[in-house]
Formats: C-alpha cells, structure tokens, sequence
C-alpha cells in the first residue's frame, strides 16, 4: 500500500514542520507564505528547483594553494550554499546522496573530481531516474578514486567499488553473494580516468574515461543477469534490482521522516518506486505530501551540518565573514560531520550517534556565539516561536527573556534539536 496523501490545507504548525524538514529551517515570513496551501503543491513547488547557486559566494576553490586549502574551500562553498543558496531541499538532497554514495577526501584530493562530484549530486537530487544517478556517481573520478575503480583492470580485478555498489548503494546486504561481486568486478574494468593524479596536480581537470584494452570482455553472470557484460550492465542491473528499492526508500525516510522509519511506511514509498521504474521525483512528491510526513514530528535529530544551516536559516540568513564560514564547517566536523568525510565508506550512522557530551556542548557554543556573543549577527525582534521549535507553544519562561536570550535558550533546547 502506497502513502497516504495529506488532504487538509496546511495549517501554520504544518507549514513549519515542512520547511525545518525540507529547508533546514525557515523565517516567520517564509512559514506564513505556506499557510493555507495544499500539501501536493507545496511538495512539488520544493522539487521544481533548478541549478542555480547562492550569487557571490566568497569560496573559490580553485584558488587553493594546497590540496588541503582547496579542500576547505570546497567545504565552506558547500556550506555556503546549504546556507544561503535558493534551493534548500536539492542541498538537503544532496547531503543526504552525499552519505549514500560517500566519497572522502582523505583519497579524493583534487578540485575538479570534487566540484564534478558535488554537480552530480545537485543535477539528480530528485531525479526522475534512480538508473541514471547510480551511472553519473558511478563514472565521477571521485568515485572511481575513492572505491579504486580506477585501478580495475582485466586479469587484476579490483572489487571494491563491485562489493559497495551491492551492499551500500543499491541493494543492501543479504542479496547477492561473492560471486556477484568477483563478476561484477570484471565487468566494471576499464572504468578510469585521465589527468589530475598526485598532490602536485591537484588543480588539474580529472576526465572519465573508458579503456576498452583493460575492460573484460569474457561472459560473465551477475545477480542472476549472463552476457558479456559491460560496467553499465551493471550498474543497471544492480540499480533496478528489486531490494534497491526498499534499501534507497528508507535512506529517504531516514533524511525525511524519521531516524527509526516506519517499515510499512517504507514499503510503500518502495511500491511506489517500483511502480514508477526508479523514479526518485515521484516518490518524494509523494513522501513529502503525505499524512505520514505531516504525522512524523521531532524524530530527527538535527545533524551538525542542519543544526548550523537550521539555525541560520531560521535567523533569516545573516550574512557572515567568510572566516566565520570557515569556522563553522570546522566546528560541524568536531561535532561529528565533516563535509566531504564521513566516518567510512558506510557514511554517517547518524541519529542519536550525533548527541554525547563533547559535541552537545559544541551545539551549545554554536547557538551562543550566534546569538550571544561579540560578532553576533543583529537581533532587534527574535524569531517567533513557530519558527525556531515548530509550535506556538512554547514554555512560559521563554516569554520574559530579551531577543537574544530568547533565541539563545531556543536554539539549545530539544525542540530545535529535533526536526
């Protein structure tokens, strides 16, 4: 059984709940613009974006004098768009397919393989074709470097990018066997790619490229598919793999609905799938609009990254020196998240992995130094209490205290933790 479409008109609760889930967080302005309107409109509205970018952002990775101050460039750019860029909910997206398809850059070290990576991303953020996003990660050279596909050749198989393919991207553990992963090694050989290699050359332009003299062309059988199969036989076959679409629908429900997902919820967002051949669109248009989402309140834990983005949003985007920019990407990686760099190639557990008590702390000072400290953005009025804890009921003692306290004591609190 499919989802449940949510039928009645948003009310202002409704509205808030939809932007801290689909925007990180969102103005009183931005919330009342909501009110009043249909849950299918406002879900499709969010996934008509384009590919635009936040104008004038002050991160040029390009202009790093090492691979490491590239690198943090392109993690503050990146903030900077989830921050201040027009289109949330494909960043959200693209976080999330970030720790679906994770690459890291203790091995991916140039800027062109990052920026290549980070597009495909942006590009296939609600694609319409689930096929065609595992095919464009899956020939980035960030991809290729991370997971060693780059050096799988005929007669030398390399199987790491075979086994996670199966396990982490497509159809999860229990469904295919090490045969499947010995053969589907052969068949992706002579994926690569050209230019870029080693620390010196880490601005230089990384290009895929298919070597047909280190490709297997022998017969081969995966997961229950024979032929000389080619590396996008594959990805296709491991893509539109039935288990593929339970395994992927619950990394939405993660991102969207709850840390612990309702399975039956789950399998319906997997009939869908199925129904529509992989179409990721039709499955969060139909997530995002449905009584299960509006049902689903506080059962994420905001992660580093959406705590700061959340708070900043929430704030109205106050614009920040790009020293503090840098700062913050800094501080989301010691509260558990570096962007670009999760943990292993599993990604980030997160849930309640993101709370203990070095990075709680952390949360704390985040919230004050935006609120409280020296270099504060300016705070006439504070959000409303809708804006910052998705109600209107907040506790009474929050009602005596000035702006700053106000939003301070809101931003610590569980209830802008919990999105």
């Amino acid at each position: 059984m499919t989802l449940t479409p949510y039928t009645k008109n948003l009310s202002a609760e409704d509205a808030a709940h939809f932007l801290r889930r689909t925007a990180f967080g969102a103005t009183d302005a931005q919330i009342r613009a909501l009110v009043g309107r249909r849950a299918a409109d406002v879900a499709r509205e969010a996934l008509a974006f384009d590919q635009s970018l936040a104008p004038a952002s002050p991160f040029d990775p390009a202009t790093g004098a090492t691979p490491g101050a590239m690198i943090q460039l392109t993690r503050a750019a990146w903030l900077y768009e989830l921050t201040y860029g027009p289109h949330p909910l494909r960043e959200k997206l693209a976080l999330m397919w970030s720790n679906h398809f994770v690459i890291g850059t203790d091995k991916v070290r140039n800027q062109s393989a990052l920026a290549g990576y980070l597009r495909v991303l942006r590009q296939h953020a609600a694609t319409p074709d689930f096929t065609r996003l595992a095919l464009a990660v899956a020939q980035t050279p960030a991809m290729l470097r991370y997971l060693d596909n780059d050096q799988n050749r005929k007669g030398k198989p390399n199987e790491n990018f075979s086994r996670e393919l199966m396990e982490l991207f497509t159809t999860g553990i229990g469904h295919y066997t090490e045969q499947d992963v010995r053969e589907g090694a052969r068949a992706l050989s002579g994926w690569t790619f050209t230019g870029g290699r080693g620390n010196k050359n880490f601005l230089e332009p990384q290009v895929f490229t298919f070597n047909a003299r280190q490709h297997d062309t022998g017969r081969k059988t995966y997961l229950g598919r024979s032929g000389t199969l080619s590396p996008e036989d594959v990805v296709r076959i491991a893509a539109t793999h039935s288990q593929t679409a339970v395994f992927v629908a619950r990394k939405l429900h993660r991102a969207l609905l709850a840390d612990t997902p309702d399975e039956r919820a789950v399998q319906g967002s997997a009939e869908t799938w199925r129904r529509t051949d992989g179409d990721v669109k039709a499955v969060l248009t139909e997530l995002l609009s449905s009584a299960e989402f509006y049902a689903s309140r506080a059962r994420i834990i905001r992660s580093p990254v959406e705590y700061v983005v959340g708070a900043l949003r929430t704030l109205g985007q106050p614009k920040l020196e790009p020293k503090a920019l840098l700062n913050l990407t800094q501080t989301a990686g010691r509260m558990g998240q570096l962007l670009l760099q999760p943990d292993n190639v599993k990604g980030w557990d997160g849930g309640r992995e993101w709370i203990n008590d070095s990075t709680l702390l952390l949360r704390l000072q985040v919230a004050a130094a935006l609120t409280l400290g020296k270099a504060a953005p300016t705070l006439d009025t504070a959000p409303s209490d809708l804006a910052l804890l998705g109600s209107d009921r907040a506790p009474v003692a929050l009602k005596t205290l000035n702006a700053r306290q106000r939003t301070y004591l809101a931003l610590v609190s569980p209830e802008f933790q919990l999105a």
